[in-house]
């Protein structure tokens, strides 16, 4: 499937590399904000969330990930109120009093250095725009960010070592990761899918990938997908997948060396590595559907209720929000249909009994 193929396939969602190899992107939107729970702590109303479809909640917590059904949906409901959590980031004295955030510097248009921004070392992308306007909700000033580098398989630990605050990585929500993470309510909507050369005879995730090398991120999704159908009979058994990288750029580059013969990654970054390489594209359909979510620890309730907050404000803000930033860094790579970059559909309350 050609990066055009993709545009239509994500339409209706919403709306690597730079430095010496291409990286990138391309993705789909979706915000849908769920289930339940209280902060013990907190003296306001936990379910004053600004927006009409917010709904009050009986249930204090939400599913355990041994009983996850839709990962995407096991969030607590928006909340503007400070807990523990919150009030321990304010209390940092002088310098120290920032948001420390794990985000990715070499994902084109997420989370990059740009070389040729003019302020060398300044992050940019719609990861970075979204940590900005979480620092500037909670702190009051949108600079107000330490940002610690960290490779695909180190983001959980980094989160329960108290490394950082939270992680806005391209971050998949799924049950595995509900058992050591907490999750925010989703921002965007993908899928796996396989990019390779454009002269390759592989055709899509299916049988063409026999006997070939596939490239995956440490601690990724896609790894974990490939492991578990190579071992059930729905990959190849011949599909070599031993090749795995700390970061998604790198896949690409042994891609470009011809060290392998694919890689599987989310297709929202997978589509706009294509576009930036002229010599490779998605093969196929996406195989999976993902959600991208804001990481924190699994006790920090009153954090992850007052990013889910900022979500609901942030997809609502039409100047400066979610669209403005969707326009600013991924329409040009991702869409050249005006009609895919309008607004997502209002978000989704789970309640529960």
């Amino acid at each position: 499937m050609n990066a055009r193929h993709l545009r239509a396939r994500l339409k209706g969602w919403g709306g690597v590399g730079a430095m010496a190899a291409a990286c990138a992107l391309a993705v789909v939107f979706a915000l849908a904000v769920t289930c339940t729970g209280s902060v013990a702590s907190q003296a306001a109303d936990p379910h004053r969330a600004g927006d009409r479809t917010t709904q009050a909640h009986t249930a204090d917590a939400p599913r355990a990930a041994d009983d996850c059904e839709a990962p995407e949906k096991q969030t607590l409901s928006p909340s503007r109120a400070d807990g523990p959590t919150i009030t321990a980031i304010k209390n940092r004295p002088g310098e120290k009093r920032k948001l420390i955030v794990g985000v990715d510097q070499n994902s084109y248009r997420w989370g990059y250095r740009d070389p040729n921004s003019g302020e060398s070392g300044r992050l940019e992308g719609f990861d970075i725009d979204l940590v900005h306007r979480i620092a500037e909700d909670i702190l009051g000033d949108p600079d107000a960010v330490q940002f610690k580098a960290i490779p695909t398989d180190q983001r959980i630990p980094a989160i329960q070592d108290g490394r950082v605050d939270l992680v806005v990585r391209t971050m998949t929500i799924n049950c595995s990761r509900l058992k050591d993470v907490a999750f925010s309510a989703p921002y965007f909507k993908t899928g796996q899918q396989v990019l390779a050369p454009k002269s390759s005879p592989i055709t899509g995730y299916d049988e063409t990938l026999a006997n070939r090398k596939v490239c995956t991120a440490k601690g990724s999704t896609a790894y974990a997908k490939l492991e578990e159908d190579r071992g059930s009979g729905d990959l190849p058994a011949s599909t070599d997948i031993s090749t795995t990288v700390p970061n998604q750029l790198d896949c690409l580059v042994r891609l470009q060396l011809g060290e392998v013969d694919a890689v599987v990654n989310d297709g929202a970054l997978a589509a706009s590595q294509a576009a930036q390489d002229p010599t490779v594209e998605l093969k196929g359909e996406a195989f999976t559907t993902e959600y991208y979510g804001v990481a924190m620890k699994k006790d920090a309730d009153d954090l992850v209720r007052r990013v889910n907050q900022i979500l609901v404000d942030f997809r609502q803000d039409t100047a400066t929000g979610w669209q403005a930033s969707y326009t600013k860094w991924l329409s040009a790579t991702m869409d050249d249909d005006p009609s895919a970059s309008r607004p997502p559909a209002a978000p989704e309350y789970l309640r529960r009994s």
